[in-house]
Formats: structure tokens, sequence, C-alpha cells
């Protein structure tokens, strides 16, 4: 029998759980139903208005991953609420994660280890590590030091896109000539690791949002969600 829980407008959904902060129109791992990402006062809620079976547990799986990947939180007695322990929200970085948790299998487990990555446009390696900026100096901030290993014509340039890479997707202030801090002053590993991909490849990013942006436009006529 369906529950009120079940019978919410996508008016009622919005007054209960904030604005749709991202939309995934098809979830190819159950039965290519529409996600969303609903976001009021620091607390992120999952949402679908799919009533297939099993999506409940379908929900909580997504939610696990956005724990997994982005090192959030669940809200105690909810299946589909996680939050930041910091309090804030990293809209633009939870977008990424929110993606991710839709589409790994539920028993991904991100990597573990320091934060690093093949560079997309040399041969060099990118390293994001906390640095030892984050005392007095700089207000008392977890700073990570970015730096490129290896060996390359244009390093500098290359770590200057970087850095512009986290400052875009992270929403992160750059810390003298290498460091970048998130605006919460926390440390975010786990957001590090999400953004490293994105923040090697500004351009191929930004056609990549676009493209989902376009998609999620198509479904907006009942807010992107599937009803069945």
């Amino acid at each position: 029998m369906a529950t009120a829980e079940d019978r919410l407008r996508p008016v009622e959904v919005i007054e209960r759980y904030g604005q749709c902060l991202e939309l995934v129109p098809l979830d190819r791992r159950f039965h290519d139903i529409s996600v969303g990402l609903y976001v009021k006062d620091g607390i992120c809620t999952i949402w679908t208005f799919s009533r297939k079976e099993g999506v409940e547990e379908r929900i909580r799986e997504i939610r696990d991953q956005m724990i997994a990947l982005g090192g959030m939180e669940a809200i105690e007695g909810t299946h589909n609420q996680v939050r930041f322990p910091c309090g804030q929200l990293h809209q633009r970085t939870l977008r990424f994660v929110m993606s991710q948790a839709v589409g790994k299998a539920p028993d991904y487990a991100p990597p573990q280890g320091e934060l690093s990555i093949q560079d997309s446009k040399s041969a060099m390696t990118i390293h994001a590590d906390l640095s030892g900026e984050s005392g007095e100096e700089h207000g008392g901030r977890a700073v990570y030091a970015v730096s490129l290993e290896g060996e390359a014509r244009n390093a500098a340039m290359r770590l200057r896109m970087v850095l512009a890479g986290f400052t875009r997707y992270g929403e992160m202030e750059q810390v003298g000539e290498s460091g970048v801090a998130f605006a919460c002053g926390m440390p975010h590993d786990a957001l590090m690791r999400v953004l490293l991909p994105y923040s090697r490849n500004i351009s191929s990013v930004e056609t990549m949002m676009a493209a989902e942006a376009l998609r999620g436009q198509m479904t907006t006529g009942t807010l992107g969600f599937s009803q069945t």
C-alpha cells in the first residue's frame, strides 16, 4: 500500500527537502529510473518518484556510496539522507559525488592511500597532500599542497591549470603558489579524491557538465523523475 511519503507531489518534495541540486535522469543500475538530490539546511536527500519494487534499497545503496565517496555521514533514522560533518554543502563537488554514487556498482570501494593521479595532458603525476601550511599562518585551515611529479615542458602551466580545476570544481581557495583549501577550512580527503580526475582537464569537464545539464533539462517537465 502506498504511504503518504510515496504520494508526495513535486512541489511538496521541494517544500520538505529543498531545491534539487543534481538530477541523474537515468539510473542504469536500476530500471533507468531518475534520481534527484535535494538540499535543505545542510541536509542532502536522495529522492525518486519511482515506486518500483526494491527502490528503497536502491536509494539506500546510493546513500551509502555518497558516504563512501564523499566522506559524508548518514542522518540517523533515514535511508536517504546525508550531510557533511563540517556542516557546509560543498555544492559543486557534491554534484560529482551524486553522479558517481548512482553510476558506481553498489560494492564499489574508493581507493585508499595517497591522493595522486596520472595527468591527462602529460607524463606527470598530480599529487595533493595535506601540507604543513595548515597552521596559524593560514587561520588553522587544512591546506592541500598540490604538486606535479615528473618532467614536462609546460610543468608550471599545468600546475596552474590543475589548481584552477580545484578552485573551479571544488569551490576551493588557492593558498600561496600551490596550495588549496576548502571554504569550511576542514580536511576532506574523500572530496579531494573525487576532484582529482576533474581538476586535470577543465575543458573536457565543462563539455561533460553541459551535456549532463541538457539531459536534465529534457526531463524537467515533471522535475525529471520517472513515476513508475
